[in-house]
Formats: C-alpha cells, structure tokens, sequence
C-alpha cells in the first residue's frame, strides 16, 4: 500500500474519530499535569488532576456509545474548573489560563456539530462566557502570590507546557476543519457525479438513457471528422407475454440478461435503454456492411442464448432495425426513426430478424 494511501486512511481515521482523539488528548495531558504539580508537591492539584484522568476516561466510554453531548459539556466544565484552581494554587505566571483558551476550538468545532440554526448562539454564549472567566481570573490574580510557590524552573515548564497544549489546539483543530472540508467536498463531488451518472444511465440495465445517449449521437453527427456509423434499434420480441406468463421480475431478468449479452457483444458501442424493452446501439466506425453482419451475429446470440428465472429456461428473440448516417439528417432522432420504422417492419413480418432497408 502506498504511503499516500496510508495518510488519506489516517487522516479520515482522525476526522471520524475527532472527540474520540481530543478526550484522549486532554487525559494525557492531564496525566502530564499530575506528574508536574506532584514533582512540585502542589497536593491539591495532584487530586484534581487524578479525578481528571478519570473524568476524561469515563468520556471515552460515552464516545464509544456516541453520547457527544456529555462529553461536550464535561470537556468545558473540567478545563473551566481545573484552571480556575489552578491559577488560585499555583498563580498566574503558571500560564494555567492557557488552558482556557486550547478549548476555544474544541468549543467552536464540536458546538457546529451540535447545534443548529438559531441554537448555535449557544457557542457564541460558552465563548463569551471562558472570556468572562478568564478576565475574571485576570483581574482576581494576576497580582496575588499563590498558595503554593512553585521554583523557577518548574513554573516555566508549567507555562511553556500550558501555552504549547494551546497552541496544538489552535493548530490541530483548524488542520482537522481544513481535512474535513476537503471531505466533504471529495463527497459532494462523487454524489454529483453519481447523480450526473444517474440521470444519463438506466438504473435497472446500466445502459445509457435518452438523456446520455443522443448527445453522443449529435456529437459524431457535428464531428469536422470524416462521419461513419450506423444505429440499430432492437426490441425483444413478445416481452408483454414473458411479463403475462411469468411475471414482472422474470420481464426484469429477460432484460437485465438481453442486454448484458448485448453490452458484451458491442463493447465497442453506445448502448441505450430507448424504453421498455426497446434498446438502441451506436455503432460508431462501422461501414453498413460490416455494422449488419455484427448486428446479424447479436440477433443469432441472444435467439441460441435463453434467460434462466428460477430453473425456467426462457427463449428469448429480438427484432432489429439497422439503418446508416447519411449527410441529409439533421438531427439524431431522425436517424433513430428510420432505424425504429425498419424493427417495426420486421415486428410485423415474423419477428427475430434484421432489417436494414425499407
């Protein structure tokens, strides 16, 4: 498997799994946080940062059975608490408010998943609220000495640590909007194609449709190229009688396997689904010559060839209508009706045959 491959699975992994990934992200960080203020001796924060630990393995548990909401409200409500103490134990030149921010993102990602419409004022609401703390926080201790004194060194690695998680955050999340768009976007294209594909392709058969079929006629009949091809148009005989005596789905399957055997047969053709079970083929760089004997040889086919429904051996006939293009038509329908006159011909002269002049 290419790395590339590797990546794009990676990266949709992670998109799919994006709260999944962030709680456990926030519990490690968590795991950090313990082991610093235990180094430092800060008790307080030791326990608080253990039920953390634990709070945030409970969430995964909830994503595990897509309980979001929660998980949501948890994230906000233990950052909002856990930095609230720890600026009151530890003071603010630990940069414990940076914690406020890192889930800024978090907030804005996961709210726009959540509510909708006129409810997501509620992520407007929560942000003006962490902004409300935070000043709060600003304004109550940035010029008090905290309850526990931590040494130089250590209160350093507390800063850089909290302003490092923030900055991931930022980062990490506008990367995962950025992949997730792209997605997205990959997804809207491939419905847009498949619905493209949709309306020019007869569901049932696969053949092309009237709406995919006749541009490809037009286009060879516009051609500055030298212009030589031919239309046939087939219709399997007695098909009224085939749905009559077996019903339906057998009519379904007498089609489905008519035109499997006439898209392998004419692979180098446009094949179309006209109506019912009429079918139209283009075949493109045949001389008339050559386009009957090929068109001969399908008749013969699909008449020594019986669809199987349910242990029933079904014969099945076509009657076929072939003419050429010629310079005096003007339009691709005009050549379709001269090649669906000459089947109706031969549909009231015995059925299962070709023909190819009036």
């Amino acid at each position: 498997m290419r790395s590339r491959d590797i990546l794009g699975k990676f990266l949709h992994f992670i998109v799919d799994n994006t709260l999944m990934f962030t709680v456990a992200i926030m519990c490690m960080v968590h795991v950090v946080l313990l082991m610093i203020v235990w180094y430092a001796g800060v008790m307080p924060l030791t326990l608080f940062n253990s039920m953390s630990v634990i709070i945030y393995l409970v969430c995964i548990f909830l994503c595990k059975h897509d309980h979001i909401m929660p998980v949501y409200m948890s994230i906000i409500l233990e950052v909002s608490i856990y930095s609230t103490v720890a600026v009151y134990y530890i003071g603010w030149k630990s940069g414990s408010y940076n914690f406020l921010f890192s889930i800024v993102p978090i907030i804005i990602y996961f709210g726009s998943y959540l509510f909708k419409g006129i409810r997501r004022w509620m992520i407007v609401l929560v942000l003006t609220l962490i902004f409300a703390l935070y000043a709060l926080l600003y304004t109550a201790y940035s010029n008090i000495n905290p309850v526990y004194e931590m040494a130089g060194t250590v209160r350093t690695i507390m800063m850089l640590f909290s302003s490092f998680v923030m900055y991931f955050s930022v980062v990490f999340y506008s990367s995962i909007y950025i992949i997730s768009s792209e997605i997205e976007k990959m997804g809207l294209e491939l419905t847009n194609e498949q619905l493209s594909a949709d309306a020019s392709e007869d569901a049932l058969t696969g053949l092309l449709n009237r709406r995919g079929f006749i541009p490809r006629i037009e286009s060879l009949m516009k051609s500055d190229q030298p212009k030589q091809f031919c239309v046939a148009f087939c219709d399997i005989d007695n098909f009224k009688g085939i749905n009559d005596t077996y019903g339906h789905d057998c009519g379904d399957e007498v089609l489905r396997h008519t035109t499997a055997l006439i898209k392998n047969e004419m692979s180098d053709c446009d094949i179309c689904r006209w109506g019912g079970e009429e079918i139209v083929i283009l075949m493109k760089d045949y001389d008339f010559v050559s386009a009957r004997q090929k068109i001969e040889d399908l008749r013969k086919l699909v008449e020594k060839t019986p669809t199987v429904f349910f242990n029933k051996r079904i014969k099945v006939t076509i009657t076929i209508g072939l003419t050429k293009y010629m310079e005096n038509f003007s339009k691709a329908e005009d050549l379709i009706k001269i090649a669906d006159e000459r089947m109706y011909y031969g549909k009231q002269h015995g059925k299962n045959v070709l023909v190819s002049e009036d």
